[in-house]
């Protein structure tokens, strides 16, 4: 239990670390090259808003076993904790990408339009303007995929990536011991309850409203 609990962390972690980094690029680029924003270009704006919509789209079990010729040639397994990083990373990061271009949406233009009144550069507006004002939306959307994260991790256990996920469905579920499934089920829930907490404590210290 405790090797499986160590695994659906490992997974939960390193993922949501890259689709920290990978969410906030995507939704600040479906920002800003949207119509009257700082780098406005159409096709970029389409293309990317396409992948984020194909891919924020596709069921999770889905997009796993699509990926895994991908994931087969770039870790040499399909198998593991390790070989589900790929698809973890590809699933939560569009998802969180929209939510930061929704958190990029309700900033007040007004501090924007006094940003550029006062000569501050685009990379300014962005390091000193866009990402400070939205950091409380920014945290509190990262503890949502963070959640999501975890049942996806479950998923992935289910097809071969270990954790809680395959060791309710094989111990458990397969070997008709439910007292497995549950305490696996409690072990889930306590991670995402944690989470959830931590996520909140943030954001509302992050939050100067």
């Amino acid at each position: 239990m405790w090797d499986a609990t160590v695994e659906t962390l490992y997974m939960t972690v390193v993922a949501l670390l890259f689709t920290f980094i990978f969410g906030i690029m995507l939704g600040l680029l479906l920002f800003l090259t949207d119509r009257g924003q700082l780098w406005q270009n159409k096709t970029a704006h389409f293309i990317i808003g396409a992948y984020v919509n194909i891919f924020r789209s596709i069921p999770f079990i889905i997009l796993i076993v699509l990926l895994i010729p991908f994931t087969r040639t770039m870790l040499g397994t399909m198998l593991g904790p390790s070989a589900a990083l790929p698809a973890l990373i590809i699933g939560a990061a569009p998802f969180y990408a929209r939510m930061v271009e929704i958190a990029l949406r309700e900033i007040d233009k007004g501090v924007f339009e006094a940003s550029k009144a006062m000569g501050a550069t685009n990379g300014q507006i962005i390091r000193k303007v866009l990402l400070p004002e939205s950091m409380p939306a920014l945290v509190s959307g990262i503890t949502v995929t963070a959640i999501a994260l975890v049942s996806y991790t479950a998923m992935a256990g289910v097809i071969g990536a270990g954790g809680l996920g395959d060791l309710a469905f094989r111990d458990g579920f397969q070997r008709n011991n439910p007292e497995i499934t549950f305490t696996a089920t409690i072990i889930v829930l306590i991670i995402v309850f944690i989470l959830q907490f931590i996520g909140d404590y943030i954001t509302n210290k992050l939050d100067k409203r």
